[in-house]
């Protein structure tokens, strides 16, 4: 995407943040139904979360999952494989992690490593990397016949917005942990990367399982966007659940007793400690 692009982009009206807050909140409640459909059915749901770095992949999965249970849905978001792993098939580690039935499982990244950061850093071979654009097409046709509802998301980011959240990270505590030096090489190396995708594309974009790409430049606007999208491509329904109702309270025994306070160690009181402070 080019300069003069982006700055079109970034003109664009910004959501209101009620308007926001009120959309995500709508969509939360339609994965909470999605989870209970995905429960109940017993369907089996990966979605792939693939981009540049800093494109809000990460932010976006976690307001997917904020209200959903780890039971259900879970995070794979695997580490650097160890040599263990790089002698076995490279498909392995992944096919792991996938759906069990009535599970839905998120990847922050995925097997696509092969075709971007492998590719463009050397930690493939050239042989590696072109046997991994035949056999996925394959491989994910395997999990589709298999019954695996399969959807792929590639978070776009333009190379200035991406610099900005770069350099905001640096000066953030609780988020310098997310710059590593190899996303720093992805700044020095964005042609390379653009290369690599778009040859990823031209080989694993097909009909049976299409990319979709998300304009990631506005972040809110992105995670709605992406959401609504995935929730319109399965087809779920609300499903009934078991009625709870709270039993009466049982009538409190007179012949217990109990144990002191001193014979339990508490968690000190911090927040008197902080009102103390503000008087």
């Amino acid at each position: 995407m080019g300069k003069s692009k982006a700055a079109k982009k970034s003109k664009r009206p910004k959501i209101l943040n009620a308007v926001y807050e009120a959309e995500l909140f709508r969509l939360q409640t339609e994965f909470v139904k999605l989870q209970e459909w995905t429960r109940h059915t017993g369907a089996r749901v990966a979605v792939v979360f693939e981009g540049r770095d800093a494109a809000g992949k990460g932010g976006t999965i976690k307001r997917i999952t904020e209200y959903l249970s780890p039971r259900v849905a879970r995070i794979a978001a695997l580490p650097a494989p160890n040599d263990t792993e790089r002698g076995q098939w490279y498909y392995q580690r992944y096919v792991a992690e996938l759906p069990a039935k009535g599970e839905i499982v998120l990847f922050d990244r995925s097997w696509y490593n092969r075709a971007g950061v492998e590719k463009v850093m050397g930690f493939c071979t050239p042989e590696q990397h072109s046997l991994f654009l035949r056999q996925t097409p394959v491989f994910e046709q395997m999990l589709l016949e298999d019954g695996i509802i399969l959807r792929k998301y590639w978070f776009s980011v333009s190379d200035d917005e991406q610099l900005r959240r770069f350099k905001s990270r640096m000066d953030d505590p609780l988020r310098q942990w997310k710059l590593s030096p190899m996303d720093l090489e992805s700044v020095y190396r964005w042609e390379d990367y653009s290369r690599a995708k778009d040859e990823m594309m031209a080989h694993t974009d097909i009909p049976a399982s299409p990319w979709f790409v998300v304009e990631s430049d506005v972040k809110k606007h992105a995670r709605l966007n992406m959401m609504s999208h995935l929730l319109s491509t399965i087809d779920y329904h609300e499903v009934d659940l078991p009625r709870v109702t709270l039993p009466e309270r049982p009538v409190v025994s007179r012949t217990y007793e109990r144990p002191p306070r001193s014979s339990s160690t508490y968690v000190p009181d911090h927040v008197a400690t902080l009102i103390g402070d503000m008087e």
